[in-house]
């Protein structure tokens, strides 16, 4: 090994090349095996370093740097994705259960260092580690539909106080571990950091929020911004001689508001997911000892036993608290449970720093590590156990039937205001670049028209850049015009009016947007694009910009055969929002524009009682009956963990199925897997992503 190893060349270069390689491998072996991802990472670290093959150095300081820039990145997108929102619809609760699920965790943890024998310090700090909390859980109460029910947005609504409150505990011990402790360094300690937190917190987001204004969709600069934000802080709180971590959360925090839901966000959270925070994680690794890990497990046993315990049994106090102050069912104590337990994040970073600053010794970090593994595994089991057994919010039917089925609430509110007597028309606006697509994009467009007495805007972007020469602008309008008489013709053999529209811009997908709007459409169809590349991921591809911005619904297809030969559609439901609604109501107007037929497919967890299947098929059949063309329908409800294999599965037999895009959210920086992308790299038959206006 020694032999081969000599032929590896030195420098950072090297390191980075492994980081990579390791960060782009190992997640999804472990993924398969229903393991967290994370785990993947520590273990590729131990194989990597000291104890295994020695090819990467825990204190170099490329490793250090990539580490370190990871722990920070972590720290602060566990505050950007906090969902503040959420928070504030039920705060006071929130703020109880989270005190609850801080103060008592906090105090086992202080007794079980005082048990072992630590000083006041380490052992509150230890207790600190065991009030935060993860959630890893989130994707599976979201997969279910369950992110408006009480208890779960109590539970999120407390990760704010929790994690605050354990990094807040953790900058006054390193500070008093630091130097000499006194009642005044103290009082002055506490006094810089509360006036440090009001300047990141209320000044970054004014900054961040006045600097976005400004320069509107320039993305590639607001993405610096955030990254100068969320290492500004982290160098401010350096200052005042508290842990860089505590700055990046609270940047996380103040910056949440300002990126809100727009690209920008999913930019800063994938340079994250896919580059720094797995280097921490995999740094992490290299800086286990195993033989001081198995001595730990083994002569130590007892303190990694009473920290696993310590935080298991507290965390369940404190959502029994909660179930005897609120009044909640025992399904949804077990979910706060379940979902507060798990310690990934806060705790792995805050147990990193105390261990760097000898506050916690190597026992005690071993212990953290057991006590990550335990939580990230038996918490979201729990999760999918406990979750299916909790009633599904349900959406408001009344409210959908006087829209029409493209129309948001606030979009008829607004028309009904101030156009009393205008009728919307409907207008599908259709981009047009692609010669081979062209003709079934217009003849779907040109069926969901004639249904509903409206038109079609086939649109042609001629993309001009600054420098673009006479000779090459004149072929660009050239072949678009050509493009767009080629879809009056299509449209003209279905006896539907259309405008075509040409347009010259530098960016396409601004065109498209900017059309769309000028048209007022009522639906944007657009054929589907395969470009999935770095670059995509980094800067957004075309189908991303359109999602994004539109002010109407998008329908990106991947039409295989003719539109007018499709029948049979499927439509995979996870849970009824108004969205969902909207998604059925385009279904039934394909069905009735071809005279078809819709499935509504809906996958429940094992665990799914007869009853709640009973409810959810009687839901659904309200939705389809309540509004919309009356089609044949039929809802299948199945019992199944894959659900991209059962929709896959489901899908032979029809024509095409229409999927809900939804963006996804990453937990503890890394990325959740994805059923709707996995579903459309596989089907073999049509597909529509159906696209939900930005808000």
């Amino acid at each position: 090994m020694e032999q081969i190893l000599r032929w590896f060349p030195d420098g950072p270069i090297v390191v980075f090349t492994i980081l990579i390689l390791v960060s782009l491998t190992i997640p999804p072996w472990f993924e398969r095996l229903r393991l967290p991802g994370l785990v993947g990472l520590l273990i590729a670290g131990v194989v990597l370093g000291q104890n295994g093959l020695g090819l990467l150095d825990a204190h170099s300081e490329t490793v250090k740097l990539l580490s370190d820039i990871g722990k920070i990145y972590l720290m602060f997108v566990a505050g950007l994705e906090i969902d503040l929102a959420q928070f504030r619809k039920k705060k006071n609760r929130a703020l109880g259960f989270g005190v609850l699920t801080f103060l008592i965790p906090l105090l086992f943890g202080t007794l079980v260092g005082q048990l072992f024998g630590f000083g006041w310090n380490a052992s509150i700090l230890i207790g600190s580690l065991f009030a935060s909390h993860t959630l890893l859980g989130y994707p599976i109460v979201q997969r279910l539909g369950l992110v408006g029910n009480e208890a779960v947005i109590v539970t999120i609504g407390a990760t704010i106080f929790t994690d605050i409150s354990a990094l807040l505990v953790l900058a006054v011990c390193v500070s008093i571990h630091a130097g000499e402790f006194s009642l005044y360094s103290l009082s002055v300690q506490l006094g810089s950091l509360a006036i440090y937190s009001v300047i990141v917190l209320f000044g970054f987001d004014w900054v961040g929020k006045e600097y976005f204004r400004r320069t509107g969709n320039d993305e590639g600069n607001q993405f610096l911004f955030v990254l100068l934000a969320v290492f500004l802080a982290s160098v401010g709180a350096q200052i005042i001689h508290v842990e860089q971590i505590v700055g990046a959360f609270l940047a996380g925090l103040a910056v949440n508001d300002v990126v809100g839901r727009s690209p920008v966000k999913e930019k800063v959270e994938f340079v994250g997911s896919v580059l720094f925070i797995p280097f921490f994680f995999i740094g992490m690794g290299l800086l286990l000892d195993i033989p001081a890990f198995i001595e730990t497990l083994t002569t130590s046993s007892q303190l990694t036993i009473a920290i696993v315990v310590g935080l298991i049994g507290s965390k369940f106090l404190a959502a029994l608290g909660s179930k005897l102050l609120y009044r909640y069912s025992w399904n949804e104590t077990m979910i706060m449970w379940s979902l507060s337990m798990p310690q990934v994040a806060a705790t792995l970073a805050a147990a990193l720093v105390g261990f760097q600053v000898g506050l916690l010794t190597k026992a005690v970090f071993n212990s953290v590590i057991v006590l990550m593994l335990v939580t990230s595994i038996v918490g979201p089991m729990l999760t999918a156990r406990f979750a299916p057994k909790l009633p599904r919010p349900k959406p408001s039917l009344e409210a959908s039937k006087s829209l029409l089925w493209w129309e948001t609430q606030e979009e008829f509110i607004e028309e009904d205001e101030q156009f009393e007597t205008e009728q919307t028309k409907f207008t599908v606006v259709v981009p047009v670049y692609n010669p081979v697509t062209e003709k079934y994009l217009i003849e779907i467009a040109a069926l969901l028209a004639r249904h509903e007495s409206g038109q079609i805007v086939p649109l042609s972007i001629a993309q001009a850049h600054v420098n673009m020469d006479e000779p090459q602008m004149k072929v660009t309008l050239k072949q678009s015009r050509q493009l767009l008489r080629r879809a009056q013709t299509i449209s003209s053999e279905f006896n539907v009016h259309s405008k075509p529209a040409l347009r010259i811009e530098d960016d396409i997908a601004c065109g498209i947007i900017r059309a769309a709007r000028e048209q007022n459409a009522s639906l944007i169809v657009m054929g589907w694009s395969e470009n999935t590349g770095l670059r995509a991921r980094l800067f957004g591809n075309l189908i991303d910009n359109v999602f994004w911005s539109s002010h109407c619904p998008v329908a990106v297809m991947r039409l295989l055969e003719e539109p007018i030969k499709i029948r049979r559609i499927l439509v995979p439901v996870s849970n009824l929002t108004q969205q969902t609604i909207r998604t059925v109501r385009f279904a039934q107007l394909l069905a009735d524009s071809n005279k078809g037929s819709v499935t509504l497919l809906n996958v429940c967890p094992p665990q799914t009682s007869g009853e709640q299947i009973t409810s959810l098929k009687s839901d659904l059949a309200k939705v389809l009956s309540s509004a919309g063309p009356k089609v044949t329908s039929e809802i299948e409800v199945v019992l199944g963990e894959d659900v991209a294999e059962v929709i896959l599965s489901t899908s032979q037999a029809f024509d095409i199925v229409i999927l809900r895009s939804f963006r996804r959210r990453t937990v503890a920086g890394l990325a959740v897997s994805d059923v709707t992308s996995e579903v459309i790299n596989s089907l073999n038959c049509s597909m529509v992503l159906f696209g939900e206006p930005h808000s």
